[in-house]
């Protein structure tokens, strides 16, 4: 695979396109074009538009359309241990939690460039688990914001936070736009974990600002009943809504909010929301992270995502990697700019390089 210029963008193509300007790189990253018109097609996936997703409180007239974007969301799985997809579902296994995020390498990585987890989970859950006091994290959906505070840096201009003191000792920044919705959560939490009691397989989990009822282990011919249940509970919560993850029904408050905010907020916390010589990059694989793809296109930061997916989607982000595996390696790539002297290196720094440039060509 190569790295192919094209005018004023740049895009990955196979080696069946000859170009005489290219920089060979490993086969692991491709290009995804959600608008043919702002981005050239590629052979290696076709272009898609991306579907706007449905928001709003569950009623009966949406049954049919939340079982359809269950299935949807729902692709066939190995079958495994079910203890095993319990406790990863859920976030209990530290050990397949910690592969997953690539401890060592994120932890490098934090070192010289800011670093954030974003996730549906809670933020405590995710700083139990990665336990990195370097990363930003945002929880719930990005409705709970935690990090290093910086030094002779004012958070007068960014009303919402406040300094805490986290479990290590030290001072933290903290955001949590929907802190009045915590309460009702609790409470919906609550009646959710009741009426599901008796359907096998439901997970209900509290991410503290966010309720994720995870039906990965249910039988498909009792979806319908989870469904009713999740509309049996929010009809008398008109103030919150239901989204869909990967086989996930997530509760959470109607607020103009999502990781796309979050990614926006961290920015301007850093100071580099305007900055020409920063490029921000985002990796996910939920359809949650749409919102944090979709500011990174189409906001005045720039930047791009990166969907890890092993199929074509409707998406909105530039470029696509199949696996954590290939995220690894890309991870591994900005480490040997920073640390090996080989030749490699220098492949390394002119693809980060090119990628500023696509950038800056965009913004003109």
């Amino acid at each position: 695979m190569d790295l192919k210029a094209t005018h004023s963008s740049t895009i990955l193509t196979d080696h069946t396109h000859a170009c005489n300007s290219r920089l060979c790189l490993p086969p692991i990253v491709s290009p995804i074009s959600p608008t043919a018109s702002a981005y050239p097609s590629s052979t290696l996936y076709p272009t898609f538009q991306r579907r706007k997703a449905s928001t709003g409180v569950l009623n009966e007239s949406h049954d049919g359309a939340c079982l359809d974007a269950m299935k949807s969301s729902s692709p066939p799985h190995i079958k495994l241990n079910k203890d095993f997809i319990s406790d990863l579902a859920i976030g209990k296994n530290d050990a397949a939690y910690d592969a997953w995020m690539m401890r060592t390498a994120v932890k490098n990585v934090a070192k010289y460039f800011s670093t954030a987890i974003i996730s549906g989970r809670s933020c405590h859950k995710v700083y139990k688990f990665v336990k990195l006091g370097e990363l930003y994290y945002a929880g719930s959906h990005g409705m709970d914001i935690m990090g290093p505070v910086i030094k002779n840096e004012s958070i007068s201009d960014l009303p919402g936070c406040t300094i805490s003191i986290e479990e290590q000792g030290n001072e933290v920044i903290l955001f949590q736009p929907a802190k009045e919705f915590l309460l009702m959560i609790n409470e919906v939490q609550s009646f959710l974990k009741n009426v599901t009691k008796d359907i096998e397989g439901v997970i209900v989990e509290s991410n503290k600002f966010c309720v994720s009822v995870h039906y990965r282990l249910v039988d498909e011919k009792d979806w319908p009943k989870v469904v009713q249940c999740v509309h049996h509970v929010l009809k008398d919560y008109p103030h919150l809504q239901v989204t869909h993850g990967r086989r996930v029904l997530e509760v959470r408050p109607i607020i103009d909010w999502n990781k796309g905010k979050a990614v926006e907020f961290l920015l301007e916390y850093l100071g580099l929301r305007t900055s020409d010589d920063v490029l921000p990059i985002y990796v996910g694989d939920d359809r949650t992270d749409e919102d944090a793809f979709k500011i990174l296109r189409e906001g005045k930061c720039g930047g791009y995502g990166i969907l890890v997916t092993s199929v074509p989607k409707q998406t909105n982000a530039v470029f696509s990697l199949r696996d954590p595996t290939e995220v690894s390696s890309v991870v591994q790539l900005v480490l040997l700019y920073i640390f090996d002297e080989c030749a490699q290196r220098s492949q390394v720094k002119k693809f980060l390089k090119l990628l500023v440039k696509w950038k800056k060509l965009e913004a003109s």
